[in-house]
């Protein structure tokens, strides 16, 4: 068969460069309709958020209403003003701040400090401790809330700031947090630190702690956001109005005959402001503390 038969008689086939276009918009296509999905489940997460504040600016009768106002009118503005002197909202947030503050920084300090012990220092029974210690977490806080009670009653510390401050200072979630993050740290730095005379307090603070920002600003962002939100611990311990917290003193909006949900509404929406503020402070430490721990994972 000479050449030119076997060029006929061979099957056409498209060149190589023709699929290189539908390949090329393949990945761009994917691309936008990642991005569109994404921009929906933003979308749907902010809802809650935007008819938060939309019900902020509205009057009372007209916050449920069916449909959904969207746009308020009349405009409320002084709903915003209102908030401060219909109920001691400063006194609230100055409480919820209080707490939130001093339990985050006792835990992260608590936390901290033990995780460092379970995953630095060898002793016997390191692991089995560890293991009871961490077990706790599966234990539901509605088990021992009565004896808990009982116990900070019998110390005089209920209604007082102390009781949740003492009762929140250690968390086992952060000792697992924090530990998990040490024991990607070389043992070899430790031990050169010990031989250069470091103690175990020198190297916790100045080459452990150095070292775990990321982890310290998760667990710290975690640790104000819970604290701040929490709602049954000082509904529980709390009795007395001057010193409730944000969540008690929004609930104290709503009485028996009628309720102030514009208020409700317009005090949620400050009570954001400080974990908004919390959140874009600490970011960057956030985002790296968990894209470490999904790269060790």
């Amino acid at each position: 068969m000479s050449t030119t038969d076997r060029i006929e008689s061979a099957p056409c086939q498209p060149a190589p460069g023709d699929r290189g276009p539908r390949r090329s918009r393949r990945p761009v296509i994917m691309k936008w309709v990642v991005f569109a999905l994404m921009l929906v489940a933003s979308l749907l997460v902010l809802l809650p958020f935007a008819w938060m504040i939309i019900s902020s600016l509205k009057q009372d009768s007209r916050v449920f209403t069916v449909p959904v106002q969207w746009i308020p009118d009349p405009v409320q503005w002084d709903n915003y003003l209102r908030i401060w002197t219909r109920v001691p909202f400063l006194s609230y947030l100055g409480n919820s701040l209080i707490l939130a503050v001093v339990i985050t920084a006792l835990q992260l300090l608590t936390g901290s400090m033990a995780a460092y012990g379970f995953s630095k220092i060898h002793f016997p029974g390191r692991n089995a401790l560890f293991v009871a210690y961490i077990s706790t977490i599966a234990v539901p806080w509605t088990t021992y809330m009565i004896p808990q009670y009982i116990m900070v009653r019998n110390l005089h510390l209920s209604n007082t700031l102390w009781s949740l401050i003492l009762l929140q200072a250690f968390s086992a979630f952060g000792v697992f947090l924090m530990r998990q993050y040490y024991v990607s740290i070389p043992d070899d730095l430790c031990e050169a630190a010990r031989l250069d005379g470091l103690s175990e307090h020198g190297i916790w603070w100045r080459i452990i702690m150095p070292l775990t920002k990321p982890a310290l600003a998760s667990l710290g962002m975690l640790t104000f956001v819970n604290t701040w939100n929490d709602y049954m611990g000082p509904f529980i311990y709390l009795t007395s109005n001057s010193n409730w917290t944000v969540q008690l003193g929004l609930r104290s909006l709503i009485g028996m005959y009628d309720s102030y949900y514009a208020l409700i509404m317009c005090g949620s929406v400050i009570s954001v402001l400080p974990i908004l503020v919390v959140f874009i402070i600490g970011q960057r430490y956030f985002i790296e503390g968990i894209a470490t721990q999904g790269m060790k994972g």
